[in-house]
């Protein structure tokens, strides 16, 4: 049967259950929907963050982002939740959408529209295993290049190039957290529960890929009320360190 466009007296005229019943969908192009996760980490004082590669056409063997194809029956974000949870196991993690990428011929395969992630973890929480279309999954260094934020290989090397434009998405990702940082307390969904004030820093300067100035960090922190003192001190080789915990409840995404 050829799928036909109504007319616009079809469209305009008689009721909405006559107007369904005649409708085509197959009259009207349609694209695939996937999800892209960039998931974040700090590890070593760096910011990191997840790559898996591709063990199938189109991108073989190439680092992409964890993600996949949106269900008939999902959202967008229950999409992403799940693809996390499947390679990841990750659940009740900080998740917020990014941007839709829509660049025509960003997939060879077809029309595909990307609803990207991103998500903020302490690795602990996680357990990495290679989904169906992954052979392999790795943390990758983050570090700003002369065309924006690239991936580097933690064993060294030079940058690796992502497959389709998830090098976009995660120059795109890195710009969103650096920019939250001044007004959403987004970097204590890399820390523990109780966190020393050095610990947050290094957070901080993870993100941003710079050092800060010890007095004027704290002094921040503490003025903006974002963070709360316990009794509880960390002991170790070094002069005991106060631990202090987020002043409001955490956000799981």
């Amino acid at each position: 049967m050829t799928s036909r466009r109504l007319t616009e007296q079809e469209e305009t005229s008689g009721t909405q259950d006559a107007f369904l019943e005649k409708y085509d969908p197959g009259a009207y192009p349609r694209p695939g929907v996937t999800v892209d996760i960039v998931l974040f980490t700090v590890l070593e004082r760096t910011l990191r963050v997840l790559l898996i590669r591709r063990k199938k056409h189109p991108f073989l063997d190439h680092w992409a982002l964890p993600g996949g194809f949106v269900r008939a029956d999902e959202s967008g974000e229950a999409a992403a939740r799940r693809e996390l949870a499947e390679e990841t196991g990750a659940r009740d993690i900080f998740l917020e959408q990014l941007y839709t990428f829509s660049e025509p011929g960003r997939d060879p395969r077809t029309w595909v529209i990307s609803v990207a992630h991103y998500a903020l973890v302490t690795v602990d929480r996680l357990d990495l295993r290679a989904g169906s279309d992954a052979a392999e999954t790795q943390w990758f260094r983050v570090r700003d290049g002369k065309h924006g934020v690239e991936c580097v290989p933690l064993t060294g090397g030079p940058a690796v190039k992502l497959a389709f434009d998830h090098a976009k998405i995660v120059d795109t990702a890195v710009n969103r957290i650096r920019g939250k940082l001044d007004y959403v307390p987004i970097g204590f969904q890399l820390l523990p529960e109780l966190f020393t004030l050095t610990e947050l820093q290094e957070v901080h300067e993870a993100i941003l890929g710079t050092d800060l100035d010890k007095r004027n960090f704290r002094s921040k922190v503490q003025r903006d009320g974002l963070v709360k003192a316990t009794r509880e001190m960390r002991r170790g080789a070094h002069r005991p360190a106060q631990l202090f915990r987020y002043a409001r409840p955490r956000q799981a995404g």
